[in-house]
């Protein structure tokens, strides 16, 4: 962290202590001091819409106090013109919530010069509020401004008559934009934050929570694109049992948001959204409605019909499991895809929806803290949380059980665990192999063979690795995973004797790989457990499928913690079963990963052609036709001895960047990856 204190003491002088700086406080926001703008002072720089995280955010500025967000809030003034009028009107509630969060949060720092991100304190949140130039004029008077560098404006009602912009129209210059109804045509992508249209009316919602849910979808916009009024109509005429459309109390009272109307019936606003299962959410002028906030708090589930528009918190949060997502030329096909969506997933999305709300958007305060923790995450990458810390309650996630960062470090490399019986010629092939990786760190040859003793040193390849030689005392297979004292790595590659088809490249790529995610099982042949309905039983299968939900090891990375685990708490008698028939060891360790994780392992690179347990081959063990059958047992057998099924599918692969790409050779790290 040196450089950046340097920076500091470079371009604003030695760092002034904290506490020669008052914390600001929003007692009286009524009695604030004024400041006159001087009539030459000119506007703000437009809003430069190419900025990105690297070309208009100084990260310079950031980590004097550590791996720490710190943030400066401009003292509240009033700014006048030069005609002595107020630039901008009252201070709104939701402004003064955005404010006082931010003070009271662990981000919060009086002192302006050790910043990393400055929030000035004039009112942005509804455009319709303000004087576009005067306020651009203001920002511009601020001592930090510089071009609006690190500067956070809050914004949540864009746009304007005619035009509706999808962004907030005042020039801003180089500043970050925490705003809602962005397009993705208009929002920069790791630079700007998505919100969402806070929605005062949940304040008022009175959960019902005994309350049928008796329409499957309903509409209660009342500010809605009039192009969807016709579609709507001809769904209510066509499904009249499934969709409640909502509209404005034109009789009562049209400017009353509490109430909405069909025909004379009257409902109470926002509760009567707890009558449907789902909820539309279609773009109006503006693409972001305060009616999605509406809807989620009231368990209501999210029908998306906005085609361009940006989430709330979309780089980080998983909306595919809370919402559904409708084209807009598909509206008249809603109530079709609607009914196909299972009863179990709208449990679990009404699930996930509860507790989104709850976590991120139940208050302005909810809403700014997250906008800084996703602030937190790009300014510190180091220390970025992962899809299950945003997306996954606590109740739900395994936590994991190795105290490592969010990627294992690379400084000790892997140790390569090889499990042999006689096969000499093929050990040595591969020992040779392995030591042109360059992150090995040992090798570690267990010989399983009792009756014939290793051979004399010098019959080892002459290699620059430590070399180790373990020769146990009975011929089992669970002793690939025992926790030897040898192993002083975090990173275990196991790996058979006569897997000679992998490069140098393809194990060190597995092996980054395994540094991003050290709590799974990282390696290259797959295989997928299936349900088979006519035994009614588990079965297993290594056909080519896009799904896996085993990464056989042998050819595997794993944490060393795993072989402990394997060794001292594999559940039942499922390790002296897998000693007594020499078969699934490889499986049993991928059900207990699983199990302990909740996720699933990761298979590397394209390649499937290997000389496997599954492989016909009269030196190999696999020879027995009965060996695959043996197979499917085991997953049945261990299912059972666990009471549930463990182990988890995934479609993924991962792949070096441009490693297919016709790109040149110098330019790739790993150019040696095969196809199969």
């Amino acid at each position: 962290m040196v450089l950046p204190t340097l920076y500091h003491i470079f371009k604003f002088g030695n760092t002034q202590k904290h506490s020669e700086h008052i914390p600001i406080t929003l007692n009286d926001i009524n009695a604030l001091p004024t400041q006159a703008l001087s009539a030459s002072l000119v506007a703000s720089n437009a809003t430069n819409s190419s900025c990105t995280y690297f070309t208009c955010f100084n990260v310079y500025r950031c980590g004097s106090q550590g791996n720490k967000l710190l943030v400066y809030v401009y003292p509240p003034k009033i700014y006048l013109d030069s005609a002595g009028r107020p630039i901008t009107n009252q201070m709104t509630r939701e402004f003064y919530q955005i404010l006082n969060a931010i003070i009271n949060s662990k981000f919060y720092t009086s002192n302006p010069y050790e910043a990393c991100i400055f929030v000035p304190s004039i009112d942005t949140l509804n455009q319709n509020r303000l004087r576009l130039q005067e306020v651009s004029r203001a920002l511009r008077s601020l001592p930090f401004w510089n071009r609006g560098e690190n500067h956070l404006i809050f914004n949540m009602v864009p746009g304007n008559v005619p035009d509706y912009n999808t962004v907030i129209d005042v020039p801003v210059g180089r500043a970050m934009i925490a705003g809602a109804g962005m397009s993705s045509l208009t929002y920069r992508p790791g630079f700007d934050i998505s919100l969402p249209v806070y929605s005062p009316l949940v304040n008022n919602l009175k959960t019902n929570y005994s309350n049928a849910r008796i329409w499957l979808v309903m509409s209660s916009q009342i500010n809605f694109n009039t192009a969807f009024e016709q579609d709507l109509m001809e769904l209510k005429t066509t499904y009249p049992k499934d969709i409640l459309v909502l509209g404005p109390c034109l009789h009562f009272n049209p400017m009353n948001n509490t109430i909405r109307c069909v025909g004379e019936s009257i409902y109470k606003y926002p509760d009567i959204l707890q009558s449907a299962t789902f909820c539309l959410i279609i773009r109006g002028a503006r693409l972001a409605q305060s009616a999605l906030l509406d809807a989620m708090a009231a368990g209501c589930i999210p029908v998306i019909i906005a085609d361009s528009l940006m989430m709330p918190f979309h780089d980080v949060i998983d909306w595919t499991k809370v919402a559904v997502f409708v084209r807009e030329v598909d509206v008249l096909l809603i109530i079709q895809l609607l009914k196909k969506i299972s009863h179990q997933r709208i449990m679990e999305m009404q699930e996930q929806n509860a507790w989104l709300y709850n976590r991120y958007f139940s208050s302005m305060e909810k809403i700014t803290e997250t906008t800084l923790e996703v602030l937190t995450d790009r300014v510190f990458p180091h220390l970025t949380r992962d899809y299950t810390y945003w997306n996954m309650p606590s109740y739900k996630g395994k936590p994991s059980p190795l105290f490592l960062p969010v990627t294992a470090p690379k400084t000790r490399g892997f140790t390569a665990v090889i499990l042999t019986y006689d096969r000499l010629e093929l050990l040595f092939l591969l020992i040779n192999k392995l030591v042109k990786v360059p992150s090995l760190s040992k090798v570690l040859v267990i010989w399983n063979n009792q009756h014939k003793n290793p051979p004399p040193s010098m019959r080892w390849p002459k290699v620059n690795k430590p070399l180790k030689v373990i020769q146990t005392k009975e011929n089992k297979l669970s002793n690939r995973f025992y926790p030897y004292d040898e192993i002083e790595t975090e990173a275990v590659l196991s790996i058979d004797d006569d897997i000679l088809m992998l490069t140098a490249d393809e194990v060190e790529f597995a092996y980054e790989v395994w540094r991003e995610f050290p709590d799974r099982i990282v390696g290259f042949p797959s295989r997928i457990h299936m349900w088979d309905n006519s035994t009614s039983c588990w079965k297993y299968e290594s056909e080519w499928t896009n799904s896996i939900s085993m990464v056989l090891t042998g050819a595997a990375f794993h944490h060393k913690y795993w072989n402990y685990m394997y060794t001292t708490a594999m559940p039942g008698d499922i390790k002296e079963w897998v000693d007594e028939h020499m078969n699934c060891e490889d499986i049993a360790m991928n059900f207990l990963v699983a199990n302990v994780t909740g996720k699933a392992p990761i298979k590397v690179t394209p390649k499937k052609k290997f000389r496997c347990p599954e492989c016909t081959n009269t030196e190999m063990l696999s020879a027995d036709l009965t060996h695959m059958v043996e197979r499917t047992q085991c997953i049945n057998k261990f299912s059972s001895i666990y009471g549930t099924m463990p182990l988890e599918s995934v479609e993924f692969r991962a792949d070096p960047v441009l490693f297919k790409d016709v790109f040149p050779e110098k330019l790739k790290r790993f150019n040696d990856i095969g196809s199969l």
